[in-house]
């Protein structure tokens, strides 16, 4: 059976940077429920005349059930909008298991998050040959705990790069953290503020600078941390160096 519901990742936040299919299925869906701080309004002018719209802002999980319920028992198609991809900091889970328990079948579509295009933006890849090959994407501790094993300062002991998300509203709680994780001061530090929005800030600083750009920016909500320590290294992947052979080429010296 074909499924009617459907948990669409709606990206950073420019509409062109949705997956076809998500646009697709705003274009048809019937109810649109999406979070109206974390939503554009163009995203949400992609549903079709007469869509029954919902702001989730102000809703439990109960009512937007309710109303996704609702949609289904009148033969329509309901599409659930997340900020970024719904893998992440999402709310999916919870709201998979109530659609579970009553025998409805639902679809989960991938959307581009905002580290990818925060990277993506400032021209600078999170990976870079012989410096780091792993991105972490994390967040600070707040009103929703993190686990101990998972604390900032233990993840940034691994010196690779990372996303740091939910925590604009405290950089200098960050900053201690990456320098106690022994990140150098000079470390790169690239701000993204509503990534994709027309209203975007890219600001690129280092970890002993940034919690100064964010206060003295304003930068609170929907502000990501990126923390490049490959970034300007100038190194060079094997794949095409010339003396590198591999399946589809053998290198020369």
């Amino acid at each position: 059976m074909s499924a009617r519901v459907h948990f669409v990742g709606a990206g950073p936040g420019d509409p062109e940077l949705l997956t076809l299919k998500a646009a697709r299925l705003i274009a048809q869906a019937d109810t649109l429920i999406y979070p109206g701080s974390l939503t554009p309004n163009a995203v949400v002018e992609m549903a079709r005349p007469g869509a029954r719209i919902l702001d989730s802002a102000g809703m439990t999980l109960e009512e937007t059930h309710a109303a996704i319920m609702e949609a289904v028992r009148s033969g329509g198609r309901a599409v659930r909008l997340q900020a970024g991809d719904p893998a992440l900091y999402g709310t999916v889970a919870e709201q998979a298991r109530l659609l579970e328990a009553e025998g409805v079948e639902y679809e989960v579509v991938p959307g581009v998050t905002a580290a990818s295009a925060a990277s993506a933006a400032f021209r600078i890849p999170a990976t870079a040959p012989e410096v780091t090959q792993t991105l972490i994407l994390t967040r600070l501790a707040g009103r929703t705990p993190v686990p101990e094993a998972e604390a900032l300062r233990g993840l940034a002991s691994h010196h690779s790069a990372l996303a740091v998300y939910l925590a604009s509203a405290e950089p200098e709680a960050v900053r201690e953290e990456l320098l106690a994780g022994g990140h150098a001061p000079d470390t790169a530090v690239a701000v993204a503020h509503r990534v994709g929005w027309p209203e975007q800030e890219l600001h690129l600083s280092t970890v002993r600078d940034f919690p100064e750009l964010v206060r003295k920016r304003g930068l609170t909500r929907q502000t990501l941390f990126l923390v490049l320590p490959g970034a300007g290294a100038g190194t060079r992947s094997k794949l095409y160096d010339p003396s590198f052979t591999h399946g589809c080429r053998t290198g020369v010296a």
